[in-house]
This record gives C-alpha cells, sequence and structure tokens, in this order.
C-alpha cells in the first residue's frame, strides 16, 4: 500500500511540470491605445481665410489661361452670339475690379470698360492683372468682421462678403468659358494641366 501511495505520488509530480508546458503562452498585455491627434485649430478667421483661398486658386487659373491663349486667338468667337476670347477676358477684368471696390466699401479705382478699350493681348492681359492684383488685397486683407459690415446695395444692405461672392460666382462660370474656348483650340486648360503635371 505505501508502494502504491509513493509510486502515484511520483506520477504526479512527472505529470504537473508536463502539463503546465503543454498550456498555451499567456497573450501578451494588450497596448496602450495610440494617442490621437489633436485635430488641426480652425482659422483665426474662417469665413475670410475660405474666401482668400478660394481666391486665390481661380486667379492662377485665370492668369494662366490669359497667357495661355495665343494672341492670334484672342478674337476667335465660337459663335456670332458670344463675346471673343479677348472681349471675354477684358470684361472679367472689368467686373473684378467693381464686385472687389464694392467688397471693400470703397469707390471703384477703374474707371474703364475694358471690353471698349482694350483689343490686344498684351493691353487685355495688363487689365486682368491689374484687375487681380487689386482684388488680391481686398481678398488678403478682409477679417471676417469686414466681412460681414453691411453695406447699400440698392435698396438694401446686404454684408461686403456677398459681392466678393459673387465675383468668385462670376469669373467661375467665365473660366468655364475660358476652359472651352482653349479646348476647341486644342489646348489643355491650365487647372487640367496643373493636375496631370501633379499625377506624373
Amino acid at each position: 500500500m505505501t508502494r502504491a501511495f509513493v509510486a502515484a505520488i511520483l506520477v504526479l509530480l512527472v505529470a504537473v511540470p508536463s502539463f503546465a508546458q503543454a498550456q498555451p503562452p499567456a497573450a501578451p498585455p494588450a497596448a496602450a491605445p495610440a494617442v490621437q491627434a489633436a485635430p488641426a485649430a480652425p482659422p483665426a478667421q474662417p469665413l475670410s481665410a475660405t474666401l482668400k483661398s478660394l481666391w486665390d486658386g481661380l486667379r492662377l487659373n485665370l492668369a494662366q489661361a490669359a497667357e495661355k491663349m495665343p494672341e492670334a486667338d484672342y478674337g476667335f468667337q465660337p459663335t456670332k452670339e458670344v463675346m471673343t476670347y479677348g472681349q471675354l477676358m477684358a470684361h472679367v477684368a472689368t467686373a473684378s475690379f467693381s464686385y472687389c471696390a464694392r467688397g471693400k466699401g470703397e469707390d471703384n479705382p477703374n474707371k474703364e470698360d475694358f471690353q471698349k478699350t482694350k483689343t490686344t493681348k498684351a493691353d487685355i492681359v495688363k487689365a486682368l492683372n491689374d484687375a487681380l492684383t487689386y482684388c488680391d488685397g481686398v481678398y488678403g486683407g478682409m477679417t471676417d468682421a469686414a466681412a460681414m459690415e453691411m453695406v447699400k446695395a440698392g435698396q438694401n444692405l446686404v454684408p461686403k462678403a456677398r459681392f466678393l461672392i459673387i465675383n468668385l460666382s462670376h469669373l467661375n462660370e467665365h473660366y468655364g468659358n475660358f476652359v472651352t474656348y482653349l479646348r476647341i483650340k486644342g489646348l489643355v486648360p491650365p487647372s487640367t494641366e496643373r493636375a496631370q503635371q501633379m499625377r506624373k
């Protein structure tokens, strides 16, 4: 009986370490959750910063579109019902001066109708660049408080930002026209050309 008891104890002593070795390894401790990056701080002037950002992209498209069309095609007119490329670019310059002056709340510094007074590519491009430079100062110097200042428009009072938004809408519309004119002439519009270069 004693021998049988001792034998049983010896079997248990051998079996226990073997059983322990057969167990799956303990799972490693869970990693600490990654620290979330803090969201970017919003701009101090969100409205005026957004207007400026939209303006910067649009004015680049217009300036490059003005340069891209050859001078010989500034008189290009897809149909007799629409303006020539040069007339449309001159119209954009005149309108930009007007909208930006109203957005700034001052008299328009430009007294010309470029569509009537400018005919060569060089003169039209200069008029456009003058308008873009003037608007650069308006969009760049705008604050949210100034953008929300009320000014008279006909019989109504509207925020100055209204004119800056209308200017962006008006210029985007006509940039679409320029894209069509350029495509008809077999030229790649500036915005598309830049996008293609970025994908290379």
